[in-house]
């Protein structure tokens, strides 16, 4: 059977080297999927840096209103192959097609890309600022280079290198995107960019404004985020990967955004206990196997101090665990990596309360498991038992005071998120205080009663975090227009003459929406001389 093709330079073709290939795998029942993908050398890589490189400077002069409607329209286009797309992405993920696929996934997918569209009409983002006493004027604009973009496994739509909102943020900010496919669902991908190139073929965007392959060797993607002609890269996957590209990217001096390793502690306070266990522990286990637990908000530490109470919480917990069957893995690894990180956090003193062993399912499947150590223990050997478990795995810590509980959030790492649970009159507000303000820090966004698996694609999220959760704590990878910044360059004008300026930086207000930041003020006023 034919390979499939790449997307180069605004074609289809075929690869420069077909002597290695790789297939997908259907994890429902651990069968190979009949398409063939090659896995490119630094011939085709090269070839397509050079082509983005290109597009970039050409990119850069268009209108963003073009840029606009080339984001909405890859959104109808999407939306025109879903069934097609549903179905693919059901066979390469097992994720279900309702309501996960169809009815969440595909269209959180659309919107953030009209969302980015609307950024990029609007302009608002590039931050406009202009001082006119000295004349000097700066706003946020291209890089003048391709993003690279890695894509995850776990969601085949959102977060897709061609598709997702790094894809949708990169374009909007006037950048080209190579995109990498994840090896877990090519062929999703492959109609991903079908509906992506049919809205390239009909704009005036330069036809390397977006370019696809599907795998390449680890040192190929070194070479690749520290390439002389790259503006940026965003990847999406596990620590030793990310801490790889980050430091080949460092090395070069390029700019590179990372979602890596994230636990997402849940604090549940004695009073909320008390008040609503039953309710605490099945939002919790919703939580924990919602998409099998494979996903970078997964609660994957939960901290209570120890009661009688506590102690029926965490029974009534471990009955929810093993009473339900677990759910799919993405992957023929997925089990063994669960079973490595499981191994580490036994080897550090972890008990084991339910699951701990892989399942023998038509699928890849790991039994739900929960886990428990004491607060003292934990605080002994902090750094291991922050291990990161991919799945439907959770760690217990039982503190012994209140005091240990603040001690215990001091010794976390960055994370994406932290929750606290309270009690809803009030009981737990002191210690709800001396928690928040300690994981405050050390969290992106910090949730009260709330459970963190749920992402909203508004302006307000942060999808972010300090180290190790993402690479840098000052941006989001979802929450448009902030987004965008992690793909723009800060361009400062000093006197340059008034027809030589960017027209976000000119004295009429180009949209007459814009917002600009003039002389100390946020206006959408025209300057007047």
């Amino acid at each position: 059977m034919a390979l499939e093709k790449l997307l180069v330079a605004g074609k289809w073709r075929e690869s420069t080297d077909p002597s290695r290939i790789f297939y997908a795998r259907n994890p429902a029942d651990k069968t190979s999927l009949p398409e063939s993908y090659p896995v490119s050398t630094m011939d085709d890589i090269d070839e397509m840096i050079r082509a983005g490189s290109e597009a970039a400077f050409a990119l850069d002069s268009i209108n963003p209103e073009k840029i606009a409607q080339f984001l909405e329209t890859c959104a109808d286009n999407i939306e025109d192959c879903r069934k097609d797309l549903v179905r693919r992405a059901n066979l390469e993920t097992a994720l279900p097609e309702e309501p996960r696929l169809n009815t969440v996934e595909l269209p959180r997918t659309t919107g953030q890309l009209r969302l980015a569209a609307a950024a990029a009409r609007d302009r608002s983002w590039c931050r406009a600022t202009i001082d006119t006493g000295t004349n000097i004027r700066t706003k946020y604009g291209c890089l003048g280079g391709p993003v690279v973009i890695f894509g995850p496994n776990n969601f085949p739509f959102a977060f897709n290198a061609i598709s997702g909102g790094d894809f949708a943020a990169a374009i909007a900010a006037g950048n080209p995107v190579i995109a990498k496919a994840n090896p877990g669902h090519p062929g999703t991908t492959k109609i991903l960019a079908e509906a992506v190139f049919s809205a390239l073929k009909s704009s005036d965007l330069p036809a390397a404004a977006v370019q696809l392959f599907y795998h390449t060797e680890p040192e190929h993607g070194l070479k690749m985020v520290s390439h002389p002609l790259t503006g940026a890269a965003a990847f999406t996957g596990s620590k030793i990967a990310g801490l790889q590209l980050k430091d080949a990217a460092d090395r070069a001096g390029k700019p590179i955004y990372l979602e890596m390793s994230s636990i997402n502690p849940v604090f549940i306070l004695p009073g909320a206990i008390d008040e609503r266990p039953e309710e605490i522990a099945s939002e919790l286990f919703g939580a924990c196997t919602l998409g099998a637990g494979q996903f970078c908000t997964n609660p994957g530490l939960i901290i209570v101090k120890t009661s009688e109470n506590c102690e029926r919480f965490i029974l009534r917990l471990s009955q929810l665990f093993s009473q339900n069957a677990p759910g799919i893995l993405l992957s023929e690894k997925s089990p063994k990596s669960i079973a490595a990180a499981i191994s580490k956090l036994t080897a550090a003193g972890a008990e084991i309360i339910v699951g701990g062993e892989e399942v023998s399912e038509a699928g890849y499947a790991y039994a739900n498991t929960l886990l428990r150590v004491s607060g003292e223990s934990f605080l002994q050997n902090p750094d291991v038992l922050q291990t990161e478990v991919f799945g439907t795995d959770s760690l217990i810590i039982t503190a012994g005071s209140r005091e240990q509980v603040s001690e215990i959030a001091s010794r976390l790492g960055g994370n994406l998120t932290g929750s606290i649970y309270s009690h809803t009159q009030g009981n737990d507000d002191e210690l709800y205080s001396q928690i928040a303000s300690i994981i405050r820090t050390k969290v992106g966004r910090l949730l009260n009663d709330k459970m963190p698996t749920g992402v909203a694609v508004v302006p307000s999220m942060n999808h972010g975090g300090p180290y190790p959760a993402t690479g840098h704590p000052g941006f989001t990878a979802v929450g448009i227009p902030a987004s965008l910044l992690r793909f723009a360059s800060l361009q400062c004008y000093d006197n340059v003459r008034p027809h030589r300026l960017p027209v976000e930086l000119q004295d009429k207000n180009p949209t007459g929406q814009m917002w600009r930041f003039v002389d100390g003020t946020w206006t959408k006023k025209d300057i007047v001389v």
